[in-house]
């Protein structure tokens, strides 16, 4: 009985770790960029977007398909910056043991 006492203080502990990370990622940023640095995009840990910043040269009619394109593509760049970013909080919370398939943290 006592091993599962212990068990269940360290899940405890792991919870209140986890969302301890929830809240920390919510802060941290991260920025992705496309085209040289003529588009950037600003994600939150978890992946909610909070800026964009373009260059003032694509700023013409007949570049909206490119800036479209970049936008995409930084806003790519900056999601797999904040998956890696979860992966390594998460390592260092779980002391390198693997995330469970299917468990989203964003």
């Amino acid at each position: 009985m006592a091993d599962f006492m212990g068990l269940m203080k360290q899940a405890a502990q792991l919870q209140s770790k986890m969302e301890a990370m929830q809240a920390e990622l919510d802060q941290l940023e991260v920025a992705g960029a496309a085209g040289g640095g003529l588009v950037t995009v600003t994600l939150t840990g978890k992946g909610d977007l909070r800026g964009v910043r373009i260059d003032d040269s694509l700023l013409k009619a007949d570049e909206k398909e490119i800036l479209e394109d970049l936008l995409v593509a930084a806003h790519g760049d900056a999601r797999r910056k904040a998956e890696a970013l979860v992966q390594e909080k998460m390592k260092s919370l779980t002391g390198g043991l693997p995330i469970p398939p299917g468990l989203k943290l964003f």
